[in-house]
């Protein structure tokens, strides 16, 4: 409990140093969720107020709740696409209502531990994910550098000079604040023709209020909000996770899947009953937060608890400022995140590997859904490993001399893409009368494989041979011993585990 606690306090305070840096990091992050949510919010066809109040609330609740210090969580875009036939169909306190669904199937997740799934996803579908958003990231800044003036590039330009040289002259303060601070100073001073956040949207005033969705408690809304509630369940939480294993990498730190699976359930809980759409991590929030110094909890509240303060209190001072600015702080995002030593590892991996990378990219950016890239990922990496290790297995036949009788040595991994394999290597016109069947280099994992033996064993006594396997390992004898059928490959046919 005391490691804990300290831990705990870790997360949250420490030095002089620690301190500047974390409420440094947020204030940064803050300035970059509000075009974020606003979009956002555009796309899911609802008021701004909904994408804001809901980075709002989500930052700041998992602050507190979530399993990952560090790691940024507001309105994602990956969740407002699932919601737009439900805002389009039954209003948005319906959205609300599947936002609170989507909480409560979030932690029921992390309860049934379903963040263990991501341990079958491979390095190479992680790589595929954070490039992909790279790309991502980037192509959202393209509206805002196509028809405008050339002092929109040349304030871009000048925000990544700040963003990349600051830091050779001192790091006390990270150089994205200084880049969109120097810019808006510029910017007002100059009155220069460049859009604005205010000209994303109109910002809301005053703070949100708690509420219940409108809706009626019925089994008909259930109906109609539970496949979306699942939808973005699912997504929200397939995001994050990924988010916060890349955050571990970043970091070199651990961090806990099962509590993220809670905190983000709860998060999204809140900002549904403060009037906002669900959210999940964000990679690009993430990295500037990561990059800005933000490594503990403090970070992550503080960018909610400012962003609040920016719209409640500083609105009109908000909306002035330069797009540009915030477009340069997203193109270092994107630079960031980028996994540039992927292009020439395409040539040093294995082919597949580079194939699943390669794959996960063209479809996550291909259909702008996240867990349609992860999903094809993890199939095409699945498909390859089956393939890998069934090639992995031999049958190699040794007859006597006087030819009655001949041991078949198994060698491998005998699972359902192997079975075919397995079955075949036996011939039932094998003219010795007793066959032996070692099986002491091989390993049986699956009732594929135990069918596959008493196929065999059947097959060979039906045509009046002999058979006994032997050499079972203790896990393979287990499996056959509980799943094999018997009354054909039991004592009575001689098979015989060890």
């Amino acid at each position: 409990m005391s490691e804990n606690l300290a831990r705990y306090r870790r997360e949250w305070f420490g030095d002089a140093a620690f301190l500047r840096r974390e409420v440094l990091a947020g204030i940064v992050v803050a300035l970059a969720l509000i075009p974020e949510a606003i979009g956002f919010s555009i796309i899911a066809g609802v008021d701004p107020r909904v994408g804001l109040y809901a980075s709002v609330a989500i930052a700041m609740v998992i602050a507190f709740v979530g399993g990952r210090p560090g790691m940024i969580s507001a309105a994602t875009a990956a969740v407002a696409v699932l919601v737009t036939p439900l805002v389009r169909e039954h209003g948005v306190e319906y959205l609300f209502a599947a936002t609170i669904l989507m909480g409560a199937i979030q932690a029921v997740a992390g309860l049934l531990r379903l963040d263990l799934l991501m341990q079958f996803v491979s390095r190479s579908v992680i790589t595929g994910f954070v490039n992909s958003l790279a790309i991502l990231i980037f192509m959202a800044q393209l509206p805002q550098l196509t028809g405008v003036t050339w002092h929109t590039y040349a304030m871009v330009a000048g925000g990544l000079a700040v963003i990349y040289l600051l830091p050779r002259l001192t790091t006390a303060v990270p150089s994205p604040l200084v880049a969109i601070l120097l810019l808006t100073a510029i910017s007002l001073w100059l009155g220069l023709p460049v859009n604005t956040v205010g000209d994303m949207g109109q910002l809301p005033e005053g703070l949100p209020s708690l509420a219940l969705p409108n809706v009626p408690l019925t089994l008909e809304t259930l109906r109609i909000i539970a496949p979306f509630s699942i939808a973005m369940a699912a997504v929200g939480l397939l995001e994050s996770l990924l988010t916060a294993q890349i955050v571990d990498d970043m970091t070199h730190t651990e961090s806990s899947k099962r509590r993220e699976c809670f905190g983000q359930g709860g998060a999204n809980f809140v900002s549904a009953m403060f009037g906002g759409m669900g959210g999940c991590a964000m990679i690009g929030q993430s990295v500037i937060n990561v990059t800005s110094g933000g490594r503990g909890r403090l970070s992550t509240f503080v960018a909610g608890a400012f962003l609040l303060f920016l719209l409640a209190v500083l609105g009109p001072w908000t909306g002035q400022v330069p797009m540009p600015a915030l477009v340069a702080v997203m193109i270092m995002v994107s630079i960031g995140t980028f996994s540039w030593n992927s292009i020439p590892n395409l040539r040093r991996h294995p082919p597949t590997s580079s194939f699943v990378m390669l794959a996960t990219v063209v479809v996550v950016v291909g259909t702008r859904d996240l867990s349609l890239g992860v999903l094809a990922g993890v199939l095409l990496s699945g498909i390859f490993f089956a393939g890998k290790v069934q090639r992995m297995f031999a049958v190699e036949r040794n007859a006597s001399v006087d030819g009655t009788s001949a041991t078949y040595n198994v060698r491998g991994e005998i699972f359902f893409a192997s079975v075919d394999r397995f079955t075949r290597a036996f011939n039932d016109e094998d003219s010795a009368q007793s066959v032996t069947i070692d099986v002491s280099r091989a390993h049986f994992w699956d009732i594929s494989a135990v069918g596959a033996l008493d196929k065999i064993v059947d097959r060979l006594r039906r045509a009046g041979r002999n058979v006994e396997v032997i050499g079972y390992n203790e896990a393979s004898a287990d499996i056959v011993d509980r799943f094999a059928l018997h009354d054909k490959t039991g004592v009575e046919l001689g098979v015989v585990p060890h």
